[in-house]
């Protein structure tokens, strides 16, 4: 490796971690949200098993670092650092997609990913072990037993930190048949046959012992509308593929075309470069992980709701299609392909100072509050009207960063109680420092 190149890449590892430090102490609540008080209630209250809402694997990783010391709201930010430090580590040591793993990582998509307490920080690494793991197979470098072994392993895992891993699972199976004459492709097929048979065990011994009614509260037919999917999906694309601003203004107006625009832009981009020359099996195995999950993702929303899709819920799937991509740019454009990632860092930068808040006054402010109430060390319930009411929702977001013992109540009459805090309970004492713009 040149010394400039490498010198390039350790600048940009440096200033990718110190961003994703920036990135949630100037966020008002630390980049959490309702979603984040459910994995750090479900940490803090381990071995007993609070929802089945989410696998275990993202809530236990929390609870480890809280034996060192840390609480919940830290040992989250801590994954999400050793998840970015483990692929860079990974990659360098294993020489495998060195640069575009740093490239990725330096987006300010991933910078936000790492920096959120919530799963897709921990489910990235595990996602990029897959990936070497099917490259291993592809290239012969692990055969028979030890592939299905392994590329099993890594399926289930996935599974444990994130349920849509399912959608991973079935571009593996998908793989191994659009390979069919190949000879590793009984290794894929095998593993994801070995993955659903576990996923079935899972639903039966764990799903269904703790909430036997988990998959009939879960589903429902007729969620939303095919145009208002669609239109979501149009965003959610191009925000996601978008290398330097992976939001839009929800309040709309033209700033938004330019943010979409760039974003089709990069994804036609993608599929010229996908069909400019002819794919190694590696490659074609990344876009059909990637393109797969993509297109499960979307039809998973007829029955089953989710947020609507965005760069935070496609990264698993975005992922492995940018490792494609920037391998595909710097055959072409070498070392000029840096830019990219020192651009979407800039970015980044001015994006967080000028809507930047203070967590840690915040957490101050919260934490003394908590205290002259006696609620520090206590469950918490918190009122809200619905889960769309953000205003009201992160001043509980906020609470759960310093109790991480907080469940949101939506029964006026549990105000009554003094362990119920509501917006107006804590606004008139303390005062919190809001974000511009996030």
């Amino acid at each position: 490796m040149k010394i400039k190149e490498k010198n390039i890449q350790i600048t940009l590892v440096i200033i990718t971690l110190m961003m994703t430090i920036l990135r949630f102490l100037l966020n008002e609540k630390g980049r959490v949200n309702p979603d984040s008080i459910r994995y750090m209630r479900f940490a803090h209250i381990l071995p007993t098993i609070d929802n089945t809402t989410t696998p275990l694997g993202y809530p236990l990783s929390i609870k480890l670092f809280t034996y060192f010391g840390f609480d919940e709201f830290w040992s989250s930010k801590i994954v999400g650092i050793l998840a970015f430090l483990c692929i860079i580590t990974f990659a360098w040591k294993k020489k495998f997609y060195v640069r575009e793993s740093i490239i990725v990582s330096a987006l300010f998509s991933f910078v936000s990913i790492y920096a959120y307490t919530m799963s897709e920080a921990l489910i990235l690494p595990f996602v990029f072990l897959f990936l070497y793991t099917a490259h291993l197979i592809i290239t012969e470098k692990l055969e028979k037993g030890k592939a299905i072994f392994y590329l099993s392993l890594s399926l289930i895992t996935l599974y444990n930190i994130r349920y849509s891993s399912l959608f991973i699972i079935g571009g593996t199976g998908l793989f191994g048949l659009l390979v069919w004459k190949r000879k590793y492709s009984q290794s894929f097929i095998f593993s994801a046959a070995i993955a659903c048979a576990f996923i079935v065990l899972y639903k039966f011994l764990f799903l269904d012992y703790f909430n036997e009614n988990y998959i009939n509260q879960a589903l429902e037919i007729g969620l939303h509308s095919t145009p208002q999917l669609l239109i979501e999906l149009f965003q959610g694309l191009t925000t996601t593929f978008n290398p330097f601003i992976h939001m839009s203004d929800p309040g709309g107006g033209l700033v938004n075309y330019g943010i979409y625009g760039i974003g089709l832009l990069n994804i036609l981009l993608i599929v010229f470069l996908s069909i400019k020359s002819k794919l190694s099996d590696t490659e074609f195995f990344f876009l059909i992980i990637g393109i797969s999950g993509i297109i499960c993702s979307y039809f998973v929303q007829y029955f089953y709701s989710v947020n609507p899709l965005d760069y935070r819920l496609l990264a698993p799937f975005s992922f492995p299609i940018w490792l494609f991509y920037f391998k595909r740019m710097f055959d072409l454009f070498d070392l000029k392909v840096y830019a990219i990632g020192a651009l979407s860092i800039i970015s980044g930068i001015l994006f967080t100072w000028l809507s930047k808040g203070d967590y840690l006054e915040n957490r101050k402010n919260i934490k003394q509050f908590l205290k002259s109430e006696n609620l520090q060390f206590i469950p918490i319930k918190f009122y809200v009207e619905e889960t769309e009411d953000l205003e009201k929702i992160q001043i509980a977001e906020l609470i759960s960063t310093v109790n991480p013992n907080v469940t949101l109540t939506y029964k006026p009459k549990d105000t009554l109680q003094k362990t119920t805090l509501t917006q107006y309970k804590v606004l008139q004492k303390i005062r919190i420092d809001k974000n511009k713009y996030q």
